[in-house]
This record gives structure tokens, sequence and C-alpha cells, in this order.
């Protein structure tokens, strides 16, 4: 041991020793913080491909904000709207009112005709206009246009559907043609179905970052047609998208207890236009039922500023307000659109 005040010799065994751990502790340091840099969420490429890999927040080829990229319209928290896709609903070119009489219809792109929308805005109502973006459904009348390498599974509950692959060339180029569909028609907006795949077996191994990558790339077609882009459940990918969707189009929260994780687009000061599918739809409800889905407690929490809806399952023209109203659509039975 060395005297108290004597400074200690070090041999040249330990001099080396010490120096080469402390070459291998700066190169540790360096290698660590580069692969901190290289895999961080905000890093990653950025050449607007079909990656398939990472969660990372920004969409892929997502649209910038522009001084010239207002829409004419966007819809606010807490309006009034009703859903109705089993049929095009029935409305006279001269009709002087809907049933009811809501701030937003969400319609079937397909088998509403534009004569339709035409009447509900003279009507003073605005029109959301729905396509399944994610799923093979083998009814609408571009369905011969996907190809075999381009559909998964069978959808659970749809046996005649099948989950889509986000990143397919064909696929998004079938979308581009309903997008510009919904703008010929007149459409407001976009409620884009089943962009949910990767929380479901899909077969085609979804990822989430597809589905961001495809609202990236939906936003690029409807921005430029001056329709808004809506994000239909997908409660994991808000952070990532909400920038570039305008509302949500959401089902089931309450049943499902995630209220609060759609409660952001509220913060956003952007509309939840929520369903909920109560087991007695279809005549009047309890009001204890009611208040279990109208509420914002328990299961409901985080609901408050939502625009919920009580429907039936197959959206057809009945609905039930919170306040307890009933109101019905006439929905056109034969004829079924264009």
């Amino acid at each position: 041991m060395a005297e108290k005040g004597i400074k200690p010799r070090w041999s040249l065994r330990r001099k080396l020793v010490l120096g080469v751990l402390a070459v291998l502790v700066i190169l540790g340091l360096a290698l660590g913080l580069g692969l901190g840099l290289t895999i961080g969420r905000n890093g990653g490429d950025d050449d607007g491909g079909d990656d398939n890999g990472g969660n990372g927040p920004t969409p892929t080829g997502s649209p910038l904000p522009t001084p010239s990229g207002r829409l004419p319209w966007t819809p606010r928290v807490n309006e009034t709207w009703q859903i109705v896709l089993q049929n095009n609903i029935e409305l006279d070119g001269d009709a002087k009112g809907v049933t009811p009489d809501v701030d937003v219809y969400d319609i079937d792109l397909f088998v509403t005709p534009k004569e339709t929308i035409d009447t509900l805005h003279r009507l003073g109502k605005r029109v959301l206009c729905y396509f399944s973006g994610g799923s093979y459904e083998p009814y609408r009348p571009d369905s011969d246009r996907f190809q075999e390498g381009d559909m998964g599974s069978v959808m659970d509950g749809w046996p005649d559907e099948k989950w889509l692959k986000l990143s397919s060339d064909n696929v998004r180029k079938i979308m581009k043609g309903r997008v510009e569909l919904a703008g010929q028609k007149g459409c407001d907006g976009v409620d884009v179905d089943n962009v949910d795949g990767y929380q479901n077996k899909n077969g085609l191994n979804l990822t989430e970052q597809d589905s961001i990558d495809f609202l990236g790339y939906l936003s690029n077609l409807t921005q430029p047609l001056n329709m808004t882009l809506g994000l239909k459940n997908a409660g994991d990918i808000i952070p990532d998208v909400l920038s570039i969707v305008h509302f949500s189009v959401n089902e089931q929260c309450v049943e499902n207890a995630e209220c609060d994780t759609f409660h952001a687009f509220i913060e956003a000061k952007k509309p939840v236009f929520h369903i909920e599918y109560p087991s007695d739809a279809g005549k009047t409800l309890k009001e204890d039922v009611v208040q279990r889905f109208c509420g914002d407690k328990g299961d409901a929490a985080g609901s408050d500023g939502f625009s919920t809806v009580l429907k039936k399952m197959d959206l057809d023209g009945w609905v039930e307000y919170c306040d307890q109203q009933i109101e019905v659509t006439a929905m056109n039975n034969t004829d079924p659109g264009n």
C-alpha cells in the first residue's frame, strides 16, 4: 500500500489494461449513439415506398400543410349525423327536407346516386361517402380489378370479404378510382373502412405502418379534390395520422371500453362520429341502455364530445339519439343506385 501523500506508481500492465477499457467504453458509446439515431421513431426511410416494418409516427409520403391546403369544409365537434349503408336513401330531387334533420349524412359511395348527394347539399347537409379501403367485396362494380395477390384471409364475420394488401400498387390504383368517384359525385369527405387489418388475422402480415402509409396515400388523393378524410376505428395509429385526417368514425368504443383512445380527436377539435350497436336496437331502448352508451362514465369514459348514434348492426335507416329521439330514414330497397 502506498504511503499517505506519496503518489503510487502504476505498472505497465495496469496502464495497458486501463487503456484498452477506455477505448472499449468510447467505442460502445459511439455505437450506441449511432444505432439510436438510426432506429429512433423519428428516423427511417423517407422514400414513400411500401416498407412494412416499423411504427414511425410520420406516414411515408404524407402531405405537408401548405397555405393553399385549407379545405372548403371540415366537420366540427358535436355535429349531428346519420349513417345509412344498407341501401341508398330515398330522397326526391324536389324534397323539402330529409329525416333526420342532421348536419352530416354518411352514405355508401357506390349505391348512392349523385342526384341524392346534390339534393342533400341543397337541403344544407354535408355528405361523407363510405367505401371499404382495406377489404375485397365481390359485389362492388370494380371488384374484378383486384388480383389474387392483393387478397389475404377471409374477414371474420364477413365470409364474402377478404383483407387487402394496402401497399399493393394495384389496390392503391383501385382506391384512387374510388376517391375520384367520390369527387365526381360531390362527396364532402370519405369514410374509408377496414384500415385496421393489422389488428386482425389478415394473412398478409399487415402492420400499423402499412395503415399509416395507406392513409398518407389517401390524404394525397383527397386533399386536391377538396374532400375531408376520416379514420375508421384503428385507435393504435391515431397519434401517427391525426394531423392528416379530419374526423373519426368509431364503432363500439363503449362496448370495448376504449373511448379514451379516441378522445384525442376531440382535443384536436376534430369530431368523433360514434356508433354503438345495442342488442335491442330497432325499437325504443330503455333509458339505462341509452345512458350506458351516451354517458361519459365507466366504459364510456372519454366519450364526452362524441356525436353518438345508436344503430342496428345492418346500418339501415333506424337510429336513436342520446336524447332518446328515434328517427327512420327512408331507403330505396329496389333501386341499387350506381
